[in-house]
C-alpha cells in the first residue's frame, strides 16, 4: 500500500527548498527515480538518507523518522492573548477553548505569569528592584512556554494551539528603557526574538477605554490599577507589541459577547479555518513624515529585505528577512490569488541557514525589494507603511482585515492618494521588476 502522507511531506519539503527531483537526488547520492518513488509512496529512504534529508531541509531526524514510520506530525501554533486590565482575557480563554476544540485543536493554556508570581509573594515590591522582579518573570514565562511546546510535540494530536495568557513582551509595559535593556542582557536575547517568537498576538482593549462602567478590580487579586492607570497600561502594551508580523487589536465598540466573537473570528482567520485567507487593502499615500512616525510610541520601524523565488505561474513564493539593528527573523511565504482582495497565504518561519539556502533559488528577473516598514497602531487598527528607497514622493500603506467590508480610519497625517489594492503595478512583485 502506497504511503502518500510521507511522499507528500517529502514533496512539500523539496518544493519549499526550490529543488527538482534530480537536484535532490544528486545531493543525496540517489537517482531522480528514487526520489520519485518516495514522493508517490512506492518506497522510503533509509536511515542514512533520512539524516541527509533532515540536514538539508532543516528538520529533525526524529520528525522525519516519525513521518516515514507513519506517525502523525504535530502542528503546533503558539499565540498570545493580551490586553489591558479588565479586558476580558479570562472569559476569552473559555471561548477559545470551546471554539477551537470543536475545530479539532488540542488547546493548551500557559497561565499568566505575573498573577502566579504576585499571588505567590514574588512582586516588584518584594524583590530587590523592579528589574530583578522582571528578570524572574521573564525567565519563568519563557521556561513555561518551552515546557508547553515540548509537551505539545509529544501529544497524540495533529493540531495543537498553545495560548499564552500574556506573552513575554507584556512585561515591557511595566519597565523603563534601562530596566528593559538590563533584562535583555540578563536573558542574552533581543527584543525582536522575544516579540516575534509567537505566531500571532491578539490584544483585548481594557474596559477602561470605551466600557468604563464595566471596569473592576474585584475579579483579580493582582489588579490594583485605577481606570486612568489601566488605560495608560493598555496603550503601553499595544506599543510593546507593535511591530509583530501578525498583531490584532479587539476594541470595545461592540458589546462584550460580540467582542469575544470578534476575537474568535480573528484567531480563526489567522489559523486558516476553514482556509488561510488574507484580506488586505493597499493605498498609495504621499511620502510620510518620518520624524513624526519615529516620534510615536505606537509605531515601530522594521527593516525588510524581500526576495522572490522561482515558482509556478499561479503562485507567488518569496522569502523575507525582517528585523531591526542587526536582529532578524526569516520567513517563506506562498500566496495564491482567490479574488482581487483575497488570497490564500501560507507562511512559515525559517532558520537563517534555510533562508540562505532558499536564496539560491532566487528569481533573477526580479530585484530584491528593500524597504523600511513602519508598523503603526491607530484607532485599534494595524497599519503597515512601506517606505522604499527608490521613491521620495510617495509610499504604500497596507492593512489586513478580518472583514473585507470593515471601515478604515487613517491618521490625519497620512495623505491618501488613491487605493491600489487591485493595481498590479503597485504590488511588490511588480515593483521588483523595475
Amino acid at each position: 500500500m502506497n504511503d502518500y502522507n510521507f511522499g507528500n511531506y517529502i514533496y512539500k519539503l523539496r518544493i519549499q527548498a526550490g529543488l527538482s527531483q534530480s537536484e535532490l537526488g544528486a545531493y543525496l547520492g540517489v537517482t531522480n527515480k528514487a526520489v520519485s518513488k518516495w514522493e508517490v509512496g512506492k518506497a522510503k529512504p533509509g536511515v542514512d538518507t533520512i539524516r541527509k534529508l533532515a540536514a538539508l531541509f532543516g528538520v529533525s531526524v526524529d520528525e522525519l523518522l516519525k513521518k516515514r514510520n507513519g506517525a502523525k506530525a504535530v502542528e503546533v501554533t503558539k499565540i498570545v492573548i493580551t490586553g489591558g486590565p479588565c479586558a476580558g482575557k479570562s472569559t476569552a480563554m473559555s471561548w477559545v477553548q470551546n471554539a477551537f476544540t470543536q475545530m479539532g485543536y488540542t488547546v493548551l493554556f500557559v497561565p499568566e505569569t505575573a498573577t502566579e508570581l504576585i499571588t505567590g509573594g514574588v512582586a516588584p515590591w518584594t524583590c530587590g528592584s523592579n528589574s530583578e522582579y522582571q528578570q524572574c518573570q521573564f525567565r519563568l514565562q519563557l521556561e513555561k512556554e518551552n515546557v508547553f511546546e515540548y509537551a505539545a510535540k509529544t501529544m497524540n494530536a495533529t493540531k495543537v494551539l498553545i495560548v499564552c495568557d500574556r506573552g513575554a513582551l507584556d512585561n515591557k509595559a511595566y519597565m523603563d528603557n534601562l530596566e528593559f535593556t538590563q533584562v535583555l542582557e540578563f536573558l542574552g536575547t533581543n527584543e525582536i526574538e522575544l516579540r516575534d517568537n509567537y505566531d500571532a498576538v491578539f490584544h483585548l482593549v481594557t474596559a477602561a477605554k470605551g466600557a468604563e462602567e464595566f471596569y473592576t478590580t474585584a475579579n483579580n487579586a493582582a489588579r490594583t490599577e485605577t481606570v486612568e492607570e489601566a488605560a495608560a497600561i493598555d496603550d503601553k502594551l499595544i506599543s510593546a507589541w507593535t511591530g509583530h508580523p501578525h498583531f490584532r487589536v479587539i476594541d470595545n465598540t461592540t458589546n462584550f459577547k460580540d467582542k469575544m466573537s470578534r476575537l474568535i473570528a480573528e484567531i480563526s482567520s489567522f489559523l486558516g479555518e476553514p482556509e488561510p485567507f488574507e484580506v488586505e487593502r493597499k493605498f498609495l499615500i504621499e511620502y510620510p513624515d518620518i520624524k513624526w512616525l519615529d516620534s510615536l510610541t505606537n509605531c515601530q520601524r522594521i527593516e525588510i529585505i524581500q526576495t522572490y523565488l522561482k515558482s509556478d505561474r499561479d503562485e507567488e513564493v518569496r522569502v523575507r528577512q525582517r528585523g531591526f539593528e542587526g536582529h532578524y527573523i526569516y520567513f517563506q511565504t506562498i500566496k495564491r490569488k482567490v479574488s482581487e482582495i483575497k488570497r490564500v497565504e501560507i507562511e512559515r518561519r525559517l532558520s537563517e541557514s534555510e533562508y540562505i539556502r532558499l536564496l539560491m533559488n532566487a528569481d533573477t528577473t526580479r530585484r530584491q525589494i528593500r524597504k523600511d516598514r513602519y508598523c503603526l497602531t491607530y484607532e485599534n487598527q494595524y497599519f503597515e507603511i512601506d517606505v522604499y528607497p527608490f521613491w521620495d514622493d510617495k509610499a504604500i500603506v497596507e492593512i489586513e482585515l478580518c472583514d473585507e467590508n470593515a471601515e478604515i480610519t487613517f491618521p490625519n497625517q497620512i495623505k491618501v492618494i488613491k487605493e491600489v489594492t487591485s493595481d498590479e503595478s503597485f504590488k511588490n512583485a511588480s515593483l521588483a521588476l523595475r
